[in-house]
């Protein structure tokens, strides 16, 4: 059966109305000059991003990776640019017990050859302790290098949940611009191509037409059970870690992961 554009009783509830092609374009042409304001304007905050100033700080304080304690230059591999995503820690959790936001962060940096080609190193910190980190990293399969940078100050061992940027001058390490909560969203390609899509993130913040699917909490999604099923309790865990060999269902989440 076939519908017929713009017929009102071809609306399906809980859906975007039905409408011919030349319909659809118009209402696609009108967003696409928001969504191009929108690009200039981000394109205006990175030139003011590129214009801030910098803090310089001591680059041969150690952070300790699996090698051992390094100095923090050693984070650059002999580039000018480092960027770091600050991976918050639970101190004795399990693996499940882990931030699933962080978690999920973490993830979507598989491979930075792309950084690299452009002069940028990437790297991961967190303030737990490295015989408890590196199982952790292990079990998820993460590929780019770790550090825990426990005990130590701004501007390293401050701001967990963060993306970080920082810049090399010879031996002078220096601070560029940080951000944190929906800033790191940058990193997670999953939310954009979410925001792509008819239901969105399925979050209920979100500003949805009357009808749709019923939002939850934010970054409900990120924490499910052995089924899949978005959760969170003592037998579920980030989404990511479902992926692992031998994941299993838990009895208990140690301390809770959550925040």
């Amino acid at each position: 059966m076939t519908t017929t554009p713009n017929d009102p009783t071809a609306a399906l509830p809980g859906r975007p109305p039905v409408v011919d092609r030349a319909t659809w374009q118009a209402a696609r042409d009108e967003l696409m000059v928001r969504e191009k304001a929108y690009t200039r304007e981000g394109d205006a905050l990175a030139a003011a991003r590129r214009r801030l100033p910098m803090v310089e700080f001591d680059g041969t304080v150690e952070v300790v990776g699996p090698g051992g304690p390094v100095p923090f230059l050693d984070l650059f591999q002999g580039r000018d640019e480092l960027v770091v995503y600050k991976h918050m820690w639970h101190d004795g959790a399990p693996h499940q017990g882990q931030c699933e936001g962080c978690t999920t962060t973490a993830w979507h940096v598989k491979d930075a050859a792309y950084l690299n080609a452009r002069g940028v190193s990437y790297a991961v910190l967190t303030t737990g302790r490295w015989d408890e980190v590196a199982p952790y990293v292990e079990f998820m399969g993460y590929t780019e290098p770790w550090y825990s940078v426990r005990d130590l100050d701004a501007p390293v061992g401050d701001s967990m949940g963060s993306l970080t940027s920082y810049l090399r001058d010879g031996d002078r390490v220096f601070l560029t611009y940080s951000t944190t909560g929906r800033g790191n969203e940058r990193i997670n390609s999953s939310l954009g191509l979410l925001d792509m899509t008819p239901y969105g993130r399925g979050e209920a913040w979100e500003d949805n037409p009357e009808g749709w699917p019923e939002g939850r909490n934010a970054c409900w999604s990120w924490r499910s059970d052995a089924d899949g099923n978005a959760t969170w309790g003592p037998t579920s865990r980030p989404v990511p870690q479902w992926t692992r060999p031998g994941a299993t269902p838990v009895e208990t989440l140690g301390r809770n992961g959550h925040h």
